[in-house]
């Protein structure tokens, strides 16, 4: 079962929000290879959202490769092996590193610095 917790205060789109708690959800295995997920619109209605703002999460999480879909049976988690999920976590995690980091070394901070923060908030 998935689940799915949008936050309108989140500075974060709700397609993005269910994008990472989805592909969170198969790296970590509390959703299985070719689990079936329920259906956009049953989505849309349970969140009280937009049809358009599920289809958007799911058509990212289809072309990042986390799922698949079968026409006129719906979508399904892809099947990832240990390894391809830790590739995609990787992949997850740099991408939004290098984000931060091009801010933090923006600001003047060194890497010492960032390791240092990090060491603490963590």
């Amino acid at each position: 079962m998935i689940n799915i917790i949008i936050s309108n205060t989140s500075d974060k789109p709700i397609y993005q929000q269910m994008f990472n708690q989805i592909s969170s959800q198969i790296i970590k295995g509390d959703l299985e290879n070719n689990h079936a997920l329920p259906p956009i619109r049953t989505v849309a209605k349970e969140l009280r959202i937009s049809i358009i703002t599920v289809k958007k999460a799911w058509e990212e999480l289809e072309r990042r490769g986390f799922i698949y879909s079968i026409v006129g049976r719906g979508c399904f988690v892809a099947e990832l092996s240990k390894d391809a999920l830790e590739e995609k976590k990787e992949e997850l995690v740099n991408k939004k590193m290098i984000k931060d980091l091009d801010y933090y070394k923006e600001i003047g901070l060194s890497s010492n610095d960032i390791i240092e923060s990090v060491k603490k908030l963590y």
